[in-house]
């Protein structure tokens, strides 16, 4: 049944379209946006535009950026003969925060899953490779502790190892399962220190 009126409903639908928002939370977040001053919505809705089509992939680590190479890629002080591959821009973000890590990523955008269809092609490893023809002396795999995470180390250590680069896989510390986006800084670290060479 409809209580609101059509343009209210479909607010309500559109916010609960969004991942981890449910009915509650769309409806909650509707009512705060129609309560909003009208100058902060049209804000909010020109950001959300701007961010849709200027946000891309970084040139060399495919992480998310608006320029054409990401602030961590065109620092001078970083150490680009270690890469660090992740899942996800949001896993980047986490290591970032330990302030300890002073390579460049790579991210895959997503890990290989074959019960979901996602096969090695379907994420940026060709896009590593590329990066692996230049000066790298590690790629350490930094992928979730997933059933997919740990079939995407696998399936990368096995595509590198016969370039003689070094390969390393973050240490346990990081729960089984886990996604790298909730682990506390300090586990991240643990992990981080403590890798393996596979």
């Amino acid at each position: 049944m409809d209580y609101y009126g059509n343009q209210m409903s479909r607010l309500i639908e559109q916010l609960s379209a969004l991942p981890g928002i449910g009915g509650k939370s769309a409806q909650r977040l509707a009512f705060h946006i129609i309560h909003m001053p009208k100058e902060r919505v049209e804000q909010l809705a020109q950001t959300i535009t701007e961010a849709r089509e200027n946000v891309r992939y970084c040139r060399e680590c495919c992480t998310l950026t608006d320029q054409e190479i990401c602030p961590i890629c065109s620092n001078p002080s970083r150490d680009k003969k270690t890469i660090m591959v992740v899942e996800s821009t949001r896993d980047l973000a986490a290591y970032e925060k330990t302030g300890k890590y002073e390579g460049v990523y790579h991210v895959l955008h997503g890990a290989i899953s074959p019960m979901l269809g996602i096969g090695p092609g379907d994420i940026r490893l060709k896009e590593l490779m590329q990066r692996l023809q230049g000066e790298v002396n590690e790629v350490i795999i930094a992928t979730n502790s997933s059933l997919e995470g740990e079939a995407t180390a696998m399936y990368i250590s096995r595509l590198i190892k016969p370039t003689g680069i070094k390969v390393s896989r973050i240490a346990s510390g990081v729960p089984v399962g886990g996604d790298l986006e909730y682990i506390d800084e300090v586990t991240l670290l643990r992990a981080l220190e403590g890798r393996v060479e596979l």
